[in-house]
């Protein structure tokens, strides 16, 4: 950040909100209903967002994107200290692709600013490139809250407001998919015995986020299978019948889709499988003994634990 920028008496809101990628507007519900606020003041009286108060934002603005609730997301970045709190964001601004799209991405990295280019562009090479690279260097989990999350959320967000660009997130998402698979056809033969089963609630399509955790886990020796997409409650009963898995993450992004009742009459297995509510979608209270887990990162936590990996 330039010294007038930051170092002076602060950032408007408007100034931050681009900073991290959110519209002026959010920033200020997250001040009024979370106490999220910047705290300096211009000479004229205007509040300021400093560095630090960067920060919390983007810390709060990641874990909505994984997945919190917004309240619980502006308390964990309120009680942050100073050495849980990321590096403020780079500007953001619009992607452009080739083909003349703009795509705004949350706290836009170089890494991001490139995906989006070849997502805009629609270069299913340069996608891949760029995909599988990440994958390989970083790790599913990294790839996924740093460059893979980010990217699908601008895109999604690009057609929610406009209805447009829908040939573009199913060429991302397809890219996507084939990469995550491809972790785990890669992946070493698992250590564990009962395997890991992670499906989308019924008539869920957004099926990303299980393929990401299912290859996330593949690439530490778990055995998985992932089902996909719009899962019908019995079909998923069946497999939990055939297989006894030690866990099972189901996967609901909307309210329309996350009925949690049915899931409370799913087989017994012995020993029980952990059965984990995956998404922000999910209405009314878990079945007795169901966890529920906001991001990859917790879900991931929560599996390793039950799988002692």
């Amino acid at each position: 950040m330039s010294e007038a920028e930051i170092g002076g008496p602060g950032l408007s809101v408007g100034a931050a909100a681009r900073r991290i990628g959110v519209a002026a507007s959010t920033l200020r519900t997250w001040e009024r209903r979370y106490g999220i606020a910047p705290s300096r003041h211009s000479a004229g009286g205007h509040r300021r967002y400093d560095e630090r108060d960067l920060a919390r934002l983007v810390l709060m603005n990641r874990l909505i994107q994984e997945g919190v609730p917004p309240e619980e997301a502006a308390r964990a970045a309120l009680a942050a200290g100073p050495g849980e709190l990321p590096a403020p964001a780079e500007p953001s601004g619009p992607v452009r692709g080739s083909r003349g799209g703009r795509l705004a991405v949350p706290g836009a990295t170089p890494a991001t600013r490139a995906l989006g280019r070849a997502a805009m562009a629609m270069d299913a090479a340069e996608i891949q490139r760029i995909v599988t690279g990440a994958l390989r260097e970083h790790g599913v989990e990294r790839a996924w809250q740093e460059l893979l999350a980010p990217v699908l959320i601008g895109i999604g967000e690009r057609h929610a407001a406009t209805g447009a660009i829908i040939e573009v997130e199913h060429l991302l998402s397809g890219c996507v998919l084939g990469a995550l698979a491809g972790e785990i056809a890669l992946a070493p033969p698992p250590v564990t015995h009962r395997p890991v089963l992670l499906a989308c609630a019924p008539e869920e399509q957004h099926s990303l986020p299980v393929h990401a955790l299912g290859a996330a886990l593949a690439r530490e020796g778990a055995a998985v299978r992932v089902l996909g997409a719009r899962v019908p409650y019995p079909s998923l009963a069946e497999a939990v019948r055939g297989l006894g898995p030690a866990a099972v993450f189901v996967w609901s992004s909307m309210p329309e889709t996350g009925d949690a009742a049915p899931l409370g009459d799913l087989p017994r297995t012995r020993p029980a499988a952990r059965l984990l509510l995956g998404g922000p979608g999910w209405i009314g209270d878990p079945p007795e003994g169901a966890v529920r887990v906001h991001s990859l990162p917790r879900a991931l936590a929560e599996i390793r634990a039950v799988l002692a990996l």
